[in-house]
């Protein structure tokens, strides 16, 4: 063929480059090695992140990696191998990471290094100067030619700015992998007693890149749910899960807009929140946290959204030591256990209902829709069987505290 062109004949060919002429790769030679400075010399011009950084590792790997991408495309033309190295280029993608820029400027430095190179290509196919004479550096080659050539070289380029992204994304996950490894060394020692002394929590915080508030609260969650919940959540929280429950520390939770923010990122995933305390108090608040996480998986505090440990502190207090709660059920409300069911039955809500209303016996009749008098009898009857324990200040809250530990199912049982 007049043009060059060697006419495809193997169907299972996979590279555009395979349909250049082989012939292509000499004569293309020193127009395509000879581009190197200018294509350096237009990203530096055209792409501001890199007017200042050619003298470090990225520019060292900027003049390799476009050398090699010059050589590297003349061997392939004419063959239908695949790239035969493209570590350069996965490497220049995690530079990139490690100084801290996006892979827009990489990308930018490929798409002006192929315009550059073809635009050299291209002016020296031209078959005409005005005068009918070919340009100096004519390679010979016809436009059915030129065409391949020109899909061949942007599916080159598009291949290496390929493994610079790989590289990128691998650079990008060891640096997540390593800070949120990081993290969870902050987190868990902020769980454990003592909590850390000043020097060492600014140390553990600035390996975590986390700055220490003067305030935090531990929220506490499901394990499975610390991911999502963590995601809507703004970002100057210190998350990890540690012993198998997911533990947030919130910076001033008391804060304007805080706790509506915290309660938006959980949308009805049950939570709790600790106390809020100064960063020298951690294992304070995540312990009440835990322990009122565990009153709620029991069914004991709300099972739906954002609930605050410090609502909730007289449950805690009764479920803190269960034998010892126990022992007050039995003991104060021993009474109770000596009547029938139906007699017990009414017992218990006479006595929640008085006591929540304070003594007022017109409230407790109220609450439990009987006659005053019916409240006096049912009174006097009480005070008997509990031998004067409920005149007694302490008798009574010792008796309000075993109803409200232990009632209800004393009442069933």
């Amino acid at each position: 063929m007049s043009d060059g062109v060697c006419p495809v004949t193997d169907a299972s060919r996979r590279h555009p480059w395979a349909d250049v002429p082989a012939a292509a790769s000499a004569r293309l030679r020193p127009i395509v090695l000879g581009t190197g400075d200018e294509i350096i010399a237009t990203v530096r011009a055209e792409v501001a992140e890199y007017a200042l950084s050619m003298d470090g590792e990225f520019g060292r790997r900027i003049r390799l990696g476009v050398s090699v991408a010059l050589d590297q495309f003349l061997d392939l033309l004419g063959t239908d191998d695949a790239l035969p190295d493209t570590r350069v280029y996965f490497e220049l993608g995690r530079v990139e990471h490690r100084h801290g820029r996006t892979m827009d400027a990489l990308q930018s430095a490929y798409r002006i290094g192929s315009r550059v190179l073809w635009r050299r290509i291209a002016a020296a196919s031209d078959t005409g100067n005005g005068n009918g004479d070919r340009a100096a550096e004519d390679p010979g080659l016809g436009p059915d030619a030129i065409f391949r050539l020109a899909e061949a070289l942007f599916a080159y380029i598009e291949q290496l700015a390929a493994a610079s992204v790989s590289g990128y994304a691998y650079e990008q996950s060891l640096a997540a992998g390593s800070r949120q490894a990081r993290q969870h060394a902050l987190v868990e020692r902020l769980c454990r007693t003592p909590a850390p002394e000043a020097p060492e929590l600014e140390a553990l915080a600035r390996e975590a890149e986390w700055a220490p508030p003067k305030s935090l609260g531990a929220l506490v969650v499901a394990e499975e749910s610390l991911a999502t919940v963590c995601r809507r959540l703004p970002p100057d929280i210190a998350a990890s899960v540690v012993d198998r429950v997911g533990v947030v520390f919130v910076p001033d939770p008391d804060g304007p807009g805080r706790l509506d923010a915290v309660a938006d990122a959980l949308r009805g995933t049950p939570a709790v929140l600790g106390p809020t305390v100064a960063p020298d108090q951690t294992p304070r608040t995540v312990t009440r946290a835990r322990a009122a996480r565990a009153l709620q998986q029991d069914g004991h505090l709300p099972d739906e959204g954002l609930v605050r440990a410090d609502d909730h502190l007289l449950a805690l207090l009764l479920h803190a030591d269960v034998t010892l709660t126990a022992d007050l059920v039995a003991q104060r409300l021993e009474p109770l256990r000596r009547m029938t069911a139906t007699a017990r039955d009414r017992a218990v809500s006479t006595l929640t209902a008085w006591l929540d209303a304070h003594g007022d016996v017109a409230e407790a009749a109220t609450r439990l829709h009987v006659h005053p008098q019916t409240v006096r009898y049912r009174l006097a009857r009480l005070r008997e069987a509990f031998a004067g324990v409920l005149d007694d200040p302490v008798g009574r809250l010792e008796v309000a505290l075993a109803l409200r530990a232990g009632g209800p199912s004393l009442a069933e049982g």
